[in-house]
């Protein structure tokens, strides 16, 4: 069986019990990051072996983990934070598992994105993700375009480096939206800023933003 497993996105009491019984009795578990992991499996006493699987190794060790799971192994794969698939390498190996007909099941828990949705007070009942916007401004911008006419909430995730050149250029594609910066979700400095894209640039421009960030936008 391959294990889809939740892990917190910050606060390390933020997982299940079935998780942590998940993550203890499988064969294997698949991380994206074994250090980050291993803090995780310290802090609960779960002793399982862990592996790499990140996106510049995916292909060749989704293979090696295919063979594990035609052999009766069981493996749990995890994300650095949240659930796995999401805008991270796990989806390739979610659907090798799928394509070989290999049982599959999930354990929920937190995922960063709808933590934020929840916290935003922007509307809730309809929404999309568009995972990470293009790094180069002209195709970010170009993207952005797309979203003018849109009445759902839009919700991207960014890295604290590109934060302020994202919202410099929200603020001169969609100039008249509504912007939600969560980061540190669920961690000591947790912090949900609203207000204009203008607003928010300055804001984060007279502190180094820090954290990994959820945006979401209103463009209209």
């Amino acid at each position: 069986m391959l294990y889809i497993v939740s892990t917190p996105i910050g606060n390390l009491k933020d997982i299940t019990y079935r998780a942590v019984e998940t993550l203890k009795s499988v064969d294997l578990i698949a991380a994206e990051d074994t250090r980050h992991t291993r803090i995780l499996c310290n802090h609960y006493d779960i002793k399982t072996p862990l592996t790499s699987y990140f996106e510049h190794n995916k292909f060749k060790k989704a293979e090696h983990l295919l063979k594990m799971l035609k052999e009766d192994k069981d493996v749990a794969l995890v994300t650095d934070a949240g659930t796995p698939g999401i805008s991270d390498p796990g989806y390739h190996l979610i659907r090798l598992a799928k394509n070989h007909d290999v049982p599959t099941t999930i354990v929920p828990g937190a995922t960063a994105l709808i933590a934020a949705l929840s916290l935003s007070g922007l509307p809730c009942h309809n929404f999309i993700f568009e995972g990470f916007l293009p790094v180069k401004s002209a195709a970010r911008r170009k993207k952005l375009e797309q979203f003018k006419d849109e009445v759902r909430t839009v919700i991207f995730y960014e890295s604290p480096h590109r934060l302020l050149k994202v919202l410099k250029d929200i603020d001169e594609v969609l100039k008249g939206s509504q912007v939600v910066c969560a980061r540190e979700l669920t961690k000591k400095f947790e912090e949900v800023k609203m207000g204009t894209p203008r607003e928010l640039l300055d804001h984060f421009s007279q502190k180094k933003p820090r954290g990994e960030f959820v945006l979401l936008l209103r463009p209209s």
